[in-house]
């Protein structure tokens, strides 16, 4: 069997900017979250057996307590926001498993599991969907653990993530702690950007293993000697966002693969999919659950 782990929170984003406006009699904007349904549905018609879905519950994690620059969620628009708990709820009485983060965030409710739904022998492969480079990390060398962008339609496996950044997917913490990533609000060292880093990273694979004297390097960089003095002064910080770009495996998701197989939709899904006016789903998701 394949298990799929969609991550909730990026779907809603790309929906919001992506799908047509939706406003509910009250006034509440659901158009993101109506169009993720559809989206989760057709995964089901496509084939889908084994999935679950994790999203942000709240925004500030673990993280925000490492670094006072990492995201917080201040900029997220106030009507994306407003739509994480009926994305949730919906998803939730259509019979989806999620995983919704407090501590954590997202990434790491994806690759625990993935990580946990690896272990069991009946899993041919888990396919991460989301197009995070973070969880490139996550990725196996044995194909049983890969990413996929559904907006994109392209599969990354092992070879893949080398072939993109220059590194293994374990160096990928290591790759963001020196060059950064502005999106998650942490800025890495001075003068290390992408070429650099999956250079040296190549050769060493983890920061801790790069010599303080760039003379010593077995690689040639440009700028080498800005670069290794940087990183001598450096150090520690760069190893904290590694540490901050690292996905934590021991984040709750589910016990059982077996919790993640789709059966249908609960009992109240027909009342809550009139709340955001997807009564045009109903009809569909109880057409796919038949074919179960």
């Amino acid at each position: 069997m394949k298990v799929h782990l969609i991550d909730g929170t990026y779907e809603l984003f790309r929906h919001f900017f992506g799908a047509p406006s939706h406003l509910t009699e009250k006034g509440h904007e659901v158009g993101g979250t109506r169009a993720v349904l559809a989206s989760m549905l057709s995964l089901l018609e496509q084939g889908a057996t084994h999935i679950g879905i994790a999203t942000d519950h709240v925004i500030p994690s673990f993280r925000n307590d490492l670094y006072e620059g990492y995201k917080d969620g201040s900029d997220i628009d106030p009507v994306i926001f407003g739509q994480f708990q009926i994305l949730e709820d919906v998803l939730e009485a259509a019979g989806f498993v999620i995983f919704p983060m407090v501590e954590f965030e997202a990434d790491d409710a994806l690759g625990s599991a993935a990580r946990r739904a690896n272990t069991d022998t009946r899993v041919d492969q888990v396919v991460i969907c989301t197009p995070d480079k973070d969880l490139g990390q996550c990725l196996t060398s044995d194909h049983r653990i890969v990413q996929y962008d559904r907006r994109k339609k392209v599969l990354t496996d092992y070879e893949a993530v080398i072939e993109k950044f220059g590194v293994s997917p374990e160096s990928i913490p290591d790759y963001l702690g020196l060059m950064g990533d502005t999106a998650d609000g942490f800025p890495g060292l001075s003068g290390w950007g992408a070429k650099s880093s999956s250079t040296v990273l190549a050769v060493y694979n983890h920061i801790e293993n790069i010599p303080d004297d760039p003379n010593e390097w077995e690689v040639s960089v440009r700028g080498a000697s800005k670069l290794g003095k940087t990183l001598e002064e450096n150090r520690e910080l760069a190893l904290l966002f590694r540490e901050i770009a690292t996905i934590v495996y021991d984040a709750p998701t589910f016990g059982s693969l077996d919790e993640l197989q789709w059966e249908g939709p609960g009992s109240d899904f027909a009342k809550i999919a009139k709340t955001i006016d997807a009564t045009n789903l109903i009809e569909r998701t109880e057409q796919i659950a038949e074919t179960r």
